[in-house]
């Protein structure tokens, strides 16, 4: 008989590879997705493998609280599924061993699960995004340098075209800039100044020129005004250099938990109702993801047992239904709570409350073995299905 230490060794040795692999794969697909918005902004530009993987690990953390949730569940799952195609639960308790010697590996399992996405949900989001942000704005301030050349008429941003007759791409400079901005359609603005300089703004999101001792000639209809300036800050329109992202003021979804904790202390003066309860929803959401992956993981255990039998393939497929399923009610609930419809705390706790509640049902049925069988349920859907069924 397999004595225990060794069989929760293997259990966890097991879950933990099938679960860093799912984790692994869910995050390259979702992230070069999410880099494919850049692609403008990266050619032409002699971005490196390294400025690459920086990327990668800065936009990481926003996408972990919710991949190692489903990693875990998929881990657990998987592994119990293999085991009862190989037979082994059977073989594990016809030795003496029942469900509950099952439970130690993957709980601690869980229970990391749980920690690692704790720590993300509090610190490693706003850290990544700061981060991700700056080097993004870096980028695309520098591809603007590179984009402005002297003596060539520019029109890389909606409503503006920009002319110098010289420019320093490594150090933005420019002089005797003109430029044409007609992004506002009841009138058009021309401005001239003998200096500018190309910079950016990482918690802003922007990217602008700060043009010196101009003047801005304006026409609207028969009417033209002329006004003088020592500094004239000009915002450039990155939507198209970013492929669509937006990087404006931080999202409460990309704020630390410091940053939350004290816009939730504030009395709102100069914020609505909505930024409120955005607010108070993502307070809510930083603890019932990690707390995800503990009632993901529980139920994921007798949906094994109920299934074991099924090929892997099909098993995926289930699991991954499943969690949809609880992403569906998570969504909801967001919706509703941001929409002032329910609190927050219902809105972010029902999905976990639901899925417990099946996690309870499910082991109570494996421990009493009162669990269907897979390979029954497939014989009842063959017969449905069968000649008798097509004539009826």
């Amino acid at each position: 008989m397999i004595r225990p230490p060794l069989l929760q060794r293997e259990l966890f040795r097991e879950m933990l590879l099938i679960s860093g692999i799912c984790l692994g794969g869910f995050l390259c697909l979702i992230l070069l997705g999410r880099l494919l918005q850049l692609r403008d902004l990266f050619m032409a530009q002699g971005v490196t493998l390294f400025d690459l993987l920086k990327l990668f690990v800065f936009l990481s953390p926003l996408f972990l609280i919710l991949l190692i949730p489903v990693s875990c569940m998929m881990g657990l799952f998987l592994t119990f599924l293999r085991m009862g195609a190989d037979r082994e639960l059977i073989s594990l308790r016809a030795g003496g061993i029942s469900f509950w010697p099952l439970m130690p590996a993957p709980l601690i399992l869980c229970a990391c699960g749980s920690a690692l996405t704790l720590w993300i949900s509090l610190t490693g989001i706003s850290w990544g995004m700061d981060n991700f942000r700056e080097t993004v704005v870096e980028m695309a301030r520098h591809k603007t340098s590179v984009n402005i050349q002297p003596g060539v008429f520019n029109t890389s941003f909606p409503g503006l075209t920009v002319y110098a007759t010289q420019a320093d791409p490594g150090s933005g400079a420019l002089s005797d800039v003109f430029v044409l901005d007609s992004s506002k359609s009841e009138s058009s603005a021309t401005i001239v100044a003998p200096k500018g300089q190309i910079d950016s703004d990482a918690q802003q999101g922007q990217v602008f020129v700060l043009l010196e001792n101009g003047h801005i000639y304006r026409r609207q209809g028969e009417e033209l005004s002329v006004i003088s300036f020592d500094r004239y800050l000009l915002s450039l329109d990155m939507s198209r250099l970013l492929g669509g992202l937006e990087l404006k003021d931080k999202a409460p979804k990309e704020m630390s938990w410091a940053d939350l904790r004290t816009l939730a202390a504030e009395a709102f003066a100069n914020r609505g109702d909505n930024f409120q309860r955005r607010v108070q929803t993502e307070m809510h959401k930083r603890f019932s993801l990690p707390a995800a992956c503990l009632v993901l993981g529980l139920f994921a255990m007798p949906l094994a047992f109920f299934f074991q039998g099924m090929k892997r393939q099909y098993g995926l497929l289930v699991c991954l239904g499943a969690f949809f399923l609880y992403y569906i009610l998570l969504s909801a609930g967001m919706s509703l709570a941001e929409g002032g419809v329910m609190s927050a705390a219902v809105g972010l706790w029902m999905p976990n409350v639901i899925f417990l509640l099946g996690a309870a049902i499910g082991m109570w049925w494996v421990i009493g073995e009162r669990g269907a069988d897979f390979r029954s349920v497939t014989t009842w859907l063959r017969r449905l299905t069968g000649p008798r069924g097509a004539d009826s």
